[in-house]
């Protein structure tokens, strides 16, 4: 029997659903799939340490963002997620791939502070992961995820922020944020 590609989602305020996208990426490449790992908001110009233990299992993870969205330019987040939104089409074409990671794409989906929609239109968002290879896996990340991403996922987990170290003053920490 032919494996069905299942599209698995982690949302919600809470930490860890980038955490819980790369314990996914790391079973995949235990069981010897290639897994393609991009993110949207992340800028290429930090590095991260997913991105370092990644690289030593032998996958590349692409950071296509330019980071928060009150650190650039309505004008330049618009033209990074254009041209993440070409990349991401493509990938989501490659049959080669067994396991597309894409994390933050739903952070992008509900960016309401500038207009996405002709830049990552939600309508060809749908198309294309309905259309992807049918042994394809895909797992999407990220706060806010569209009620329609929802309802065509085979899985979501919704992850609650009940408390955080954040919230006594504690700054991002290297090794568990970055």
């Amino acid at each position: 029997m032919a494996r069905k590609g299942l599209f698995l989602m982690y949302t919600g305020e809470g930490k860890g659903k980038t955490t819980a996208s790369l314990g996914v990426t790391l079973r995949a490449v235990g069981r010897g799939l290639n897994v393609r790992y991009m993110q949207f908001i992340k800028s290429p110009e930090r590095t991260y340490g997913e991105q370092i233990a990644l690289r030593k299992l032998g996958v590349e993870m692409e950071q296509m963002g330019i980071g928060f969205t009150w650190t650039k330019t309505p004008e330049e987040h618009r033209v990074a997620l254009a041209k993440a939104w070409k990349k991401t089409k493509a990938a989501l074409q490659d049959d080669s791939i067994d396991l597309l990671v894409l994390d933050e794409l739903n952070n992008a989906l509900a960016i309401t502070k500038f207009p996405i929609d002709d830049v990552l239109p939600l309508a060809e968002v749908i198309e294309a992961i309905q259309n992807r290879p049918a042994t394809m896996h895909l797992v999407v990340t990220g706060r806010s995820a569209n009620p329609a991403l929802i309802a065509m996922a085979d899985l979501v987990s919704t992850i609650d922020a009940t408390k955080h170290y954040y919230d006594e003053g504690i700054p991002a920490v290297k090794g568990l944020e970055f």
